[in-house]
């Protein structure tokens, strides 16, 4: 995974070539690096304005479709990804990121279908398992939420999370805080979600890692209470989000009210897609939400 300075210095090297040489295909290899730093703008400016020149270039298609993608414009992400196809065939990418847009489209039939083949091909591939197990549950998703509603009052849903992924959200939809740890653990690189309540308790997870929620929780509190010490000393405000890259893994940690969002993913996380996601979703988390003793209500 790229760090902060190489992306500079790559997006500093593909503009000193663009300066150069106006028509060069170096466009796309920008447009992705702004990208991946989530200055999504830049990177559609600097997509938008190569393609004008190679409109047939498939790859800068795929790139303009992650950018689409990434703003949450699912329609144009797909167009985007069909014209790669159209100009330069089926690859990995192209075929894994259409299948990943139908999922957001709420599509799961094309998915499937896509994923499928893709799990033929490289049935090891830990992204494409998890998007192939999203797409196979949805429909029963679709089908429960079509179902008339009991009269009698359902229980409310308590403690550790259970196996169940998350069910694609619709553009705008409100979601709860259950739908939020969901949805966050499917997106592709996260490898783990909690939410730790003000009494540094667990109240909710999405966790499969040897060590248990409970533990990693408790070093966490630990880590964010030595931060917020420092920062008090050194009168920098109160901090919003955390960010840890270790070997192998990438800790980022968001003050939620008074609770902590907990997010554990692999190297392979796009960091960029990752934050964007999250503003996504914390937009449209309903403002209502409340723990009590360390449990959802």
């Amino acid at each position: 995974m790229s760090t902060g300075a190489e992306l500079d210095e790559r997006i500093a090297k593909c503009n000193k070539i663009l300066d150069e040489n106006p028509n060069s295909q170096i466009f796309a290899a920008l447009a992705e690096a702004y990208r991946k730093k989530g200055e999504l703008d830049k990177a559609f400016r600097a997509c938008q304005n190569g393609l004008r020149i190679h409109p047939k270039y498939g790859s800068a298609h795929v790139v303009m479709a992650k950018i689409n993608f990434d703003k949450g414009l699912y329609d144009w992400a797909e167009i985007e990804v069909l014209k790669a196809i159209e100009f330069e065939g089926n690859s990995h990418p192209a075929d894994l990121l259409l299948g990943e847009i139908y999922l957001y489209k709420s599509e799961p039939a094309k998915a499937t279908k896509i994923l499928n083949r893709l799990y033929d091909a490289d049935p090891n591939n830990q992204q494409v398992q998890k998007l192939l197990q999203i797409a196979r549950r949805m429909p029963q998703e679709q089908f429960r939420k079509t179902e008339p509603e009991s009269p009698e009052p359902k229980p409310q849903r308590v403690g550790m999370a259970s196996a169940e992924k998350p069910a694609i959200l619709k553009s705008g939809e409100k979601i709860n805080i259950t739908q939020l740890l969901d949805n966050i653990d499917g997106i592709p690189g996260v490898d783990g979600v909690m939410l730790i309540n003000k009494e540094g308790l667990v109240a909710d997870a999405r966790w499969e890692d040897e060590r248990p929620a409970d533990e990693f929780g408790a070093v966490i509190c630990d880590i964010v209470r030595a931060v917020k010490s420092q920062i008090g000393i050194c009168k920098f405000g109160q901090y919003e989000t955390i960010l840890i890259e270790a070997d192998p893994l990438v800790i980022k940690i968001i003050s939620l009210k008074d609770n902590l969002l907990l997010i554990k993913a692999n190297k392979k996380i796009n960091l960029g897609t990752l934050r964007m996601r999250l503003s996504s979703f914390l937009s449209r988390l309903d403002e209502d939400f409340s723990l009590v003793k360390g449990f959802i209500q």
